[in-house]
């Protein structure tokens, strides 16, 4: 099977199992008041696809770095598809270092949170929650602009055609 057909499959099967996980969490038990909060029944469905995602991607991420490396031994990958990799390498940890250092300052001073059943989570966990969420912000506009940027095909244009 091409990886082109493997990488549509996991797509849509992903597309998938969270679109049949968000309409199970908003249909079954969304309305459930407790107290003066609404606890929705299905919030760990929600949660455990959130923690799957991630290790999945991550894992993902490493396989593809180590297969990538071992692929482009001796030979220069910007030469045969016109994306310099290297650049790409470079930019995409400067910008999540630059995410999480906005988010950082940006939480800067906030104060410890009470939830309404008491508990108290401190300032600095506060601060990293804002600045994780801060960064999540500029990262999903990041990706969004380089799904842009890679179906216009901009950066392919320069490659040497085979």
């Amino acid at each position: 099977m091409k990886i082109e057909k493997i990488s549509k499959m996991a797509l849509y099967i992903c597309i998938g199992i969270i679109l049949v996980s968000f309409a199970a969490f908003l249909t079954i038990g969304y309305d459930n008041p407790v107290g003066d909060n609404n606890e929705p029944i299905l919030t760990d469905i929600i949660m455990w696809l959130m923690y799957l995602l991630v290790i999945a991607t991550a894992g993902l991420t490493v396989w593809s770095g180590i297969k990538g490396i071992a692929s482009s031994k001796g030979t220069d990958p910007a030469a045969s598809t016109g994306v310099p990799g290297g650049k790409v390498s470079l930019i995409t940890w400067g910008l999540f270092v630059a995410s999480v250092v906005v988010g950082f300052v940006l939480g800067i001073g906030e104060e410890a949170f009470t939830a309404a059943d008491g508990t108290v989570t401190s300032a600095g966990w506060v601060t990293v929650v804002d600045a994780f969420c801060v960064s999540i912000a500029i990262l999903t506009l990041a990706a969004a602009a380089a799904v842009i940027v890679s179906m216009t095909g901009v950066l392919t244009k320069s490659a040497i055609k085979k």
